[in-house]
């Protein structure tokens, strides 16, 4: 095998991740010592994105948008079954359940308030300067915002194959302003609510004790000296149940092409972009597998150990954040200005507002690391969701981040009418004004569900 810089499959990886090591330093380095920097609330890992974009765009760097694509997907998962993996307080994994339902409605309501944004701006625009204009357009903002490059890039193809000519592009654009709009106007609004008083950043001046051993290794927890490191073990489990999250997915997709060739190509996209889902719930099975044969007497230490896990979560958050800023191609955000900016700038307001309103029926506990976390999730992706979340709660200890995996499951099944909207928004000019009242009608009944369940969980506390 040659070992030499002539082999690039065997080193391409490895300078490719290098870039991404070199700007996470120099950011970290610029945060620590450039005061106004510091004072902005940009996270590292979002300034070393726009960093190793800025480097991309100039010619200074060659990326492998594949590599970084990939990692970006991948790190996700990686990232959630990390913490699915943690070992919960008592009051999180009450709660889990009940507000996992009303999570997915938030989000849900949310898709909804979007779409009818977006369907209002582009019918508008239809009638009246851009007669051209294709009407089911509007739909892909909450593709775009909402689900993420993934189901943007997807819907927007096979609305370029009805007629929308640039449809493929218009989605990705979409989806990359709205990763913008999460780590730009996200950290804004940190900044705005930290200057009003209502919330404490994370200090980056604060100093950092190295960790005790007693707080790595309690005393139901395997030790850290032994023949295998404890942070191969936490690696390890990671690993393995991503391993199954492929082979779950594999063979769910697989029988689904089975038996529905039509029913495949919609849905096992979906399982595939949203197979974190699925290896979070298998961490938790995991979990929940190891603390019942501890409780027999099976085995007698946690494998577990949530510092650890903290950290890795962090690591894969950071380099998948990094990766995806890495990734967006300016070349996308071309073409019909008009109606891209309209709907990214009433996108950007219409789901602040109503995540306000939401929020604090929900969440009203963790009032503003849910209303964060929700915001950057349905900007951008639910990566950008938590880096904002860090920014205030920077070792996840609210409920917050959870409620992103547990609510993106209920949201799954919550928004099955959302693909259906979709299909039938391309039917003809008719079908596109019922998908609008539709898609009203749907937002006021998810709207009525999260209120009345939030006051009858209200009661029941009181």
């Amino acid at each position: 095998m040659d070992y030499s810089a002539a082999n690039h499959q065997l080193w391409n990886g490895i300078i490719q991740i290098g870039y991404l090591a070199i700007v996470i330093l120099i950011a970290y380095a610029l945060r620590q010592t450039i005061r106004p920097v510091r004072r902005s609330m940009i996270p590292v890992a979002v300034l070393g994105g726009f960093i190793l974009l800025f480097a991309k765009e100039i010619g200074i760097v060659t990326l492998d948008e594949n590599l970084l694509s990939a990692l970006t997907y991948h790190g996700i998962a990686l990232g959630f079954i990390a913490m699915s993996l943690r070992t919960p307080p008592k009051r999180e994994a009450g709660d889990e359940g009940k507000v996992g339902f009303r999570s997915g409605a938030v989000i849900v309501s949310t898709y909804m308030v979007q779409g009818v944004t977006g369907l209002i701006i582009t019918i508008g625009l239809a009638m009246t300067f851009m007669p051209d204009m294709f009407r089911a357009a509007g739909l892909l903002l909450p593709m775009g915002f909402g689900q993420g490059p993934g189901q943007a890039n997807n819907i927007g193809a096979s609305y370029e194959a009805l007629g929308f000519k640039g449809g493929h592009s218009f989605g990705l654009s979409i989806a990359a302003a709205g990763y913008l709009v999460a780590c730009v106007i996200g950290v804004i609004i940190l900044n705005v609510l930290r200057s009003r008083g209502v919330i404490t950043a994370a200090d980056d001046d604060r100093k950092f004790a190295a960790p005790r051993q007693d707080y790595i290794e309690g005393e139901e927890e395997e030790p850290v000296s032994e023949s295998v490191d404890k942070l191969s073990v936490q690696l390890a489990m990671i690993v393995i149940v991503y391993l199954f999250t492929y082979a779950v997915t594999a063979g769910i997709t697989g029988g689904i092409a089975k038996v529905s060739a039509g029913l495949a190509g919609t849905v096992n996209t979906l399982l595939w972009g949203f197979n974190f889902i699925i290896g979070s719930a298998l961490a938790i099975l995991l979990r929940v597998i190891l603390e019942k044969l501890k409780a027999r007497g099976v085995i007698k230490r946690r494998f577990q150990e949530n510092y650890l896990l903290n950290r890795l979560s962090g690591a894969f958050f950071d380099i998948m954040i990094v990766a995806g800023i890495a990734c967006i191609d300016i070349e996308d955000i071309r073409g019909l200005i008009v109606p891209f900016l309209l709907l990214v700038i009433a996108g950007t307001v219409v789901t602040w507002l109503h995540l306000r309103w939401v929020c604090k029926a929900v969440y009203s506990d963790y009032y503003y690391e849910g209303l964060i976390s929700m915001y950057g999730m349905l900007t951008g992706t639910i990566s950008s969701g938590v880096l904002l979340l860090r920014e205030i709660d920077p070792e996840l200890s609210t409920p917050a981040a959870n409620n992103l995996i547990v609510g993106s499951s209920f949201g799954i099944l919550l928004g099955a009418p959302v693909l259906i909207l979709v299909g039938l928004a391309t039917k003809s000019d008719a079908m596109c004004f019922l998908t609008l009242i539709l898609a009203i009608a749907y937002l006021v009944i998810l709207d009525i569900i999260i209120f009345r369940v939030g006051r009858r969980a209200a009661k029941k506390d009181a």
